[in-house]
């Protein structure tokens, strides 16, 4: 009798194809019996399909090899013969996130284990476990009613109860708190001192027990962030300890652009690996994929699975500077090795030298990587008011058209004028107008304060505000917003018809999807002059 396991997406479709050729051949239609066993067929398509579908393995062509990777014959043919390994995963991103439209899970993790279980022959299948808590799943591969989970931190009882890879993604622990915190907070120690919220179960909740007081400290179930982040938006915590990168996508993901990771603990760095159920097949099994991990670059695959440039940018900064330590600790120590060879009595005179050589080679990675981001930071800034300067304005520009094009969501843009400012400068001098500048910038930066907008000074007395998602009479709020603030400064200008500081604004509104950069500027630029001949201190507005 035909029947269809429960293996990988490829070797599903096979089996269906080999029930149904097989039943076909044996003309269903004229025997009740095979009729009976094709609808058993077209049953089991339909329940083990999602599970086919359980992992997204497009992902596989970001993961590059170092250097070849050599698996026996004979363990290869043991891979391919094993059953189906029973999968959990967790959502947790960028190592593994669950999309729930499609089913399916995609992620650092998702491309490591397709590449290296298709290599090695494995079949698997993805045990549907949206409801349970990541302690019930480690519970499942520990008790060998599961295979694998991923991803998951190194803990010496994990260990004791499971086998572990190596590693195939790092991370560090973040507090978080809510946008504009401003209470001091550089070490574990000084929360003590807050109440402060932690998932249940993570590496870093028993350190946390030891600083922060019982009373203070409040765990949330590990399925229920959401809960923690909201109780941190609403004040019923200070503050949130949790993994930093899998924050920053959640940040994108839900909108917790309110809240802000203020301190990274490096001292609390987490390796996410996969863990197996203890058994000897799996211990082949580890061996086999740390083999392929020590030779494996998932440095693309962690640039298309995290959101940020800047985050990506950083990492690679730091994993260039610890591959040049690396290199250079590895001549230093080999010339020591030479120099103790030959002269042994020079020993000690030699290992001084090697560590002063080593801490200076520190330091000048150090100072490097600090001009290398205060560089990045001043070609964006403009260096009287602090705001973006107008190359920032344009890449700004150019990538909210393109979401907008993709989208259809409303874009505005303010060009905003200082009026009669050469009278500033002409009765009171320049040092005084560039404090008038300084203190419009402020008003913009206080007015215009979502983390998507952006504020750059244009030129001269000139400023552009680019605001994504604002419809036409929000844009025209905030600028009369703008306009008032700036007034109420009271701000001294006495050559001009009205004695103090004013602003002209004008509006650019697009919500189709042909409108370019230069078209949106330009018609931004005549509603400014359309306000400035209408007598100035006032605000005009167009939609394209």
């Amino acid at each position: 009798m035909a029947y269809c396991s429960s293996t990988s997406g490829k070797a599903l479709k096979a089996e269906l194809r080999r029930c149904a050729h097989a039943l076909l051949r044996r003309k269903i239609l004229r025997d009740p019996r095979r009729l009976w066993r094709a609808l058993c067929v077209a049953w089991c398509a339909w329940c083990l399909a999602p599970l086919a579908q359980a992992l997204s393995c497009e992902g596989e062509r970001h993961i590059r090899l170092t250097r070849p990777v050599e698996v026996s014959t004979q363990d290869l043919a043991d891979f391919r013969a094993m059953a189906p390994l029973r999968m959990l995963s967790a959502d947790a991103p960028p190592m593994a996130r669950y999309d729930s439209e499609r089913g399916t899970y995609t992620g650092v993790g998702v491309d490591v284990w397709c590449f290296i279980a298709n290599r090695l022959g494995l079949h698997y299948e993805l045990i549907s476990g949206q409801e349970q808590t990541v302690a019930q799943k480690i519970l499942q591969v520990q008790e060998g009613k599961a295979d694998v989970f991923m991803p998951l931190s190194l803990q010496s009882e994990r260990a004791r109860r499971g086998l572990f890879t190596l590693p195939f993604y790092e991370s560090y622990y973040a507090v978080i708190a809510r946008k504009g915190w401003r209470q001091p907070v550089r070490g574990l120690a000084d929360l003590a001192q807050y109440r402060v919220g932690v998932v249940h179960g993570v590496a870093l909740e028993p350190q946390l027990k030891q600083v922060v007081p019982p009373h203070q400290l409040v765990s949330f179930d590990e399925n229920s962030s959401a809960g923690m982040f909201q109780a941190l938006r609403d004040g019923s915590i200070d503050l949130a300890v949790f993994n930093k990168s899998i924050f920053a996508e959640k940040r994108y993901q839900h909108e917790y652009f309110d809240l802000e990771d203020i301190l990274t603990l490096y001292s609390s760095p987490r390796g996410y690996r996969f863990y197996f159920s203890p058994s000897p097949q799996h211990e082949r099994l580890v061996a086999a994929f740390d083999r392929y991990l020590v030779a494996m670059d998932v440095s693309e695959s962690v640039a298309a699975h995290e959101f940020g440039e800047r985050q990506f940018l950083e990492r690679y900064v730091k994993h260039r500077g610890q591959r040049i330590f690396l290199q250079v600790a590895s001549v230093a120590a080999l010339v020591v090795a030479l120099v103790l060879y030959l002269a042994l009595r020079r020993y000690r005179k030699l290992v001084r030298l090697l560590e002063g050589s080593n801490r200076q080679i520190r330091q000048q990675q150090q100072a490097l990587q600090a001009a290398n981001l205060e560089l990045e930071r001043q070609s964006h800034t403009d260096g009287l008011t602090g705001l973006a300067n107008r190359r920032e304005l344009d890449q700004a520009l150019r990538r909210e058209q393109a979401r907008q094009k993709r989208t259809g969501t409303p874009l505005s843009l303010l060009m905003v004028d200082v009026d009669h400012f050469k009278c500033v400068n002409d009765h009171y001098g320049h040092a005084m107008g560039d404090d008038y500048l300084r203190a419009i910038a402020r008003v913009l930066r206080a007015t215009v304060a979502r983390p998507t907008d952006l504020v750059a000074r244009y030129g001269g007395e000139e400023f552009v505000c680019l605001l994504p998602d604002t419809a036409a009479a929000d844009a025209f709020a905030v600028a009369e917003r703008i306009r008032r603030g700036v007034a109420d400064l009271g701000l001294p200008n006495a050559l001009a018809a009205v004695p103090h500081l004013t602003l002209s604004i004008g509006i650019a509104t697009t919500s189709g999807t042909n409108a370019k950069a230069p078209q949106l500027l330009a018609q931004a630029d005549a509603q400014l002059y359309a306000a400035k001949h209408a007598g100035r201190d006032r605000v005009h507005a167009v939609v394209l």
